[in-house]
């Protein structure tokens, strides 16, 4: 993550060197230790929150490589079977899909938090974190993901004070149920959003707008 990722001004936020992991060797022993982990060893919430979350990027970034190059992850898919449900690596023994990692694993925990974190290798995803989730610390690595997700104007949060709207990521209306619908959305915007966004809803959360931006989904390289 340290050397083949770069933090940008741009609403990728984190750029990935595509192209340098495919020559680095330290990535299929990578992926071989990540085959042969066994998730019935994580013993707590936190554990088990930081390796799926991991592993989730991890094999986002494994699909693109072993596709390279493609201008979106998307186009890895077919009419038939989109790239969300192909399998996209192996874990302790067995192929996961990316959806199966999302909808079967991650979201049954109740952590909405997980949507500023997992990331599908396109622009209007939210950061890539370049430091791997662990358990110890994970709340604060977590709220940092979502913070560094709503900072970005282009793809997270932004205002609109004449019209009184507030327009977020997509990610908020496809998984609104995650949040506790509308109010719970606005909520965690409030409580997430850079200080003086979060205020301003805080003061005008009657009768604001909720509105979307569109979905970018090129390569986040």
């Amino acid at each position: 993550l340290q050397e083949y990722t770069q933090e940008v001004d741009a609403e990728v936020g984190v750029r990935v060197d595509y192209p340098g992991l495919l020559a680095e060797p330290r990535w299929k022993a990578l992926l071989e230790a990540l085959g042969r982990m066994d998730p019935a060893q994580l013993a707590s919430r936190q554990q088990q929150l930081a390796f799926w979350i991991n592993a989730y990027n991890i094999l986002a970034i494994d699909m693109v490589l072993r596709h390279y190059p493609v201008e979106s992850i998307r186009d890895i898919g077919s009419l038939f079977r989109s790239v969300w449900k192909r399998e996209a690596g192996r874990i302790g023994g067995r192929g996961y899909s990316l959806d199966e990692i999302e909808h079967q694993i991650l979201r049954p925990m109740k952590e909405p938090r997980i949507h500023g974190a997992i990331v599908c290798a396109s622009v209007s995803c939210p950061n890539l974190a370049r430091t791997p989730y662990s358990a110890p610390g994970l709340d604060a690595q977590l709220d940092a993901s979502v913070r560094a997700w709503l900072a970005r104007p282009e793809k997270g949060v932004a205002l609109d004070r004449a019209e009184r709207r507030i327009r977020v990521s997509r990610i908020f209306k496809w998984f609104s149920g995650d949040f506790g619908g509308r109010p719970g959305v606005l909520d965690f915007v409030q409580r997430y959003a850079p200080a003086p966004e979060g205020a301003w809803l805080a003061e005008n959360r009657e009768g604001v707008r909720l509105a979307y931006f569109g979905y970018d989904w090129r390569l986040n390289d």
